[in-house]
């Protein structure tokens, strides 16, 4: 038996890979719901995201264990791919919504960028390398300048991570950016040697014909009946000469459980609160991962009232714009029947960890600074018909400098405890497809032990 506890999309990867091993798993969740972060809602004929609006797929590639699991969970029918337009990404500049220039060649041609950037980027394969640790902030200056941090990767910083690039690991957080430099000796040569696409990261963004909680509630109906349990509250963990003993609060009343593998599926502060009477330092080192506060909103407009053609994944806003929304998506460009007849669906983000206090704001407030800036940015000029806002404080797990290192030494700490696994977006990848991939790779690593007993 393994006991997995958390039902996001980390556990139940774990669960899924392990079950079509044959290895029996118990799945406790605190909630009363699957999914954790990822959660549709369907409003008004809209369908809303209130945590992750996609993911990254690469068909037949070697990694690709979300397209496995889709496979196995008969979703293939289901899924859906995003429009070709979402390969177009807007940054504002100077106030205006400008095209992100998506080739290194197109970074020359497009008028985004200064003279003087340019030719710093014509530079760039003649910068050394540098084996220290850097932020990400000082990766880029040091290879790109000033002017590519400013209004290339500190607003996709903010998109992506809702994070700062002066305080992000380039190491942990865009380790393939990093791998360019390692490999390549030049971000633009190895772009080049790699045959980079236009719009971002090879693949495909996909999500699902009901929204991305499709994908967690479907692994969940197929799971076998009774394997998930639903506001669960862990007291307590002891482990032993005969394994581990779960502790935990039911509906029903206490019980206590017996594993010899237990996976803590959890974010970094509950896996903390859990391991703390196992391993005081372990438990710090965790609760120093910080998280990002973010809030969300979706703002539904009657089409012909947006001035902008929405014909894109959406834009980013760099903080020196001085704007405080950090973007939005164009939910109803990107995926069909995401928004009624005649209307458009916008997702806008604002927080992070470069202004946590509007997680804090009043719902007033914030509505009236999303409006106000989605008719600065898109010329939405009449007031949205439909508006939800959505409030994470721990949305987002920050990989800051020495995040490689600090994870390394929880593991040590508590590999004296056999059988004892931690698996969650706080290591090693945070979008929906890593959680995926590394749920996948730690089931195989204990169907490997199950067949060594």
């Amino acid at each position: 038996m393994v006991v997995i506890i958390g039902a996001g999309i980390s556990g139940l990867s774990v669960a899924w890979f392990l079950n079509r091993k044959g290895i029996e798993t118990s799945v406790l969740e605190s909630r009363d719901r699957v999914g954790g972060v990822i959660e549709s809602q369907e409003v008004d004929g809209y369908l809303l995201e209130r945590g992750p609006n996609s993911t990254l797929h690469r068909p037949d590639a070697p990694d690709d264990a979300l397209g496995r699991l889709v496979d196995q969970v008969e979703l293939k029918h289901r899924l859906r791919v995003a429009s070709p337009q979402a390969q177009k990404r807007y940054i504002m500049r100077g106030g205006r919504l400008r095209v992100l220039p998506a080739t290194p060649l197109e970074m020359i041609t497009n008028g985004l960028f200064s003279w003087s950037a340019k030719m710093r980027l014509l530079g760039e394969p003649f910068i050394g390398k540098s084996l220290d640790e850097e932020t990400i902030a000082q990766f880029v200056e040091r290879r790109l300048g000033r002017e590519f941090l400013d209004y290339a990767v500190d607003p996709f910083v903010g998109g992506v991570y809702a994070g700062d690039p002066r305080k992000l690991s380039v190491w942990a957080a865009v380790p393939k950016v990093h791998a360019l430099e390692r490999n390549y000796g030049s971000l633009v040569l190895g772009a080049i040697a790699k045959g980079s696409r236009r719009g971002g990261p090879a693949g495909q963004l996909v999500s699902f014909d009901r929204g991305m909680s499709v994908l967690p509630e479907t692994i969940a109906a197929r799971l076998p009946r009774g394997s998930i349990e639903t506001r669960c509250r862990i007291e307590q963990l002891n482990y032993g000469l005969d394994g581990w003993r779960i502790r935990v609060a039911k509906p029903t009343g206490v019980e206590e459980l017996h594993a010899r593998h237990l996976v803590l599926a959890v974010p970094a502060g509950e896996a903390a609160r859990l391991i703390e009477p196992l391993s005081s330092e372990a438990a710090r080192l965790l609760a120093t991962i910080p998280y990002a506060p973010v809030v969300s909103t979706a703002l539904g407009y009657l089409r012909d009232r947006v001035r902008h053609p929405l014909n894109g994944f959406g834009f980013l806003v760099p903080r020196r714009e001085g704007m405080r929304t950090l973007g939005g998506l164009f939910s109803s460009t990107l995926f069909p029947q995401r928004a009624p007849s005649g209307k458009a669906l916008i997702t806008a983000f604002m927080g992070g960890t470069t202004d946590p206090e509007a997680v804090t704001l009043d719902d007033d407030t914030l509505v009236q600074r999303f409006t106000g800036d989605m008719a600065m940015a898109l010329g939405a000029d009449a007031p949205a018909a439909m508006v939800r806002l959505s409030r994470h404080q721990n949305a987002i797990p920050q990989y800051t400098l020495g995040h490689l290192e600090r994870v390394a030494r929880i593991k040590n700490l508590l590999a004296t405890f056999p059988g004892l696994h931690l698996r969650a977006s706080w290591s090693d990848g945070i979008s929906v497809a890593d959680c995926i991939l590394n749920g996948e790779k730690l089931a195989d690593r204990l169907a490997l032990e199950h067949l060594q007993h």
